[in-house]
């Protein structure tokens, strides 16, 4: 992990589907954590960004990078915004 990043343009076909997997994957996971919780906004938009990203990833050419980048960019702020909430009170995480 300590090599220099790449854009989605440099990566490999098999990195940018291995890229686009564990975003869609985080996506998932933190819309399944959402609905125990009963945020039904959160689960919906990360589902849809998930399930793009998912469609994306199969037909990813490079005249589709930009989506991609965008896509992922949107996902992984959801992820992040997601896990940097703030809590209710007494809500343990």
């Amino acid at each position: 992990m300590n090599g220099i990043s790449k854009t989605l343009n440099d990566m490999t076909l098999v990195e940018r589907s291995s890229l686009l997997d564990t975003v869609a994957d985080a996506l998932e996971a933190t819309a399944e954590e959402a609905e125990g919780e009963g945020d039904a906004r959160f689960v919906a938009n990360s589902v849809c960004i998930a399930n793009t990203i998912r469609g994306l990833s199969g037909e990813l050419a490079p005249h589709n990078l930009r989506a991609a980048e965008l896509l992922l960019e949107q996902g992984i702020m959801l992820v992040h915004q997601f896990a940097n909430r703030a809590k209710p009170p007494g809500m343990v995480h």
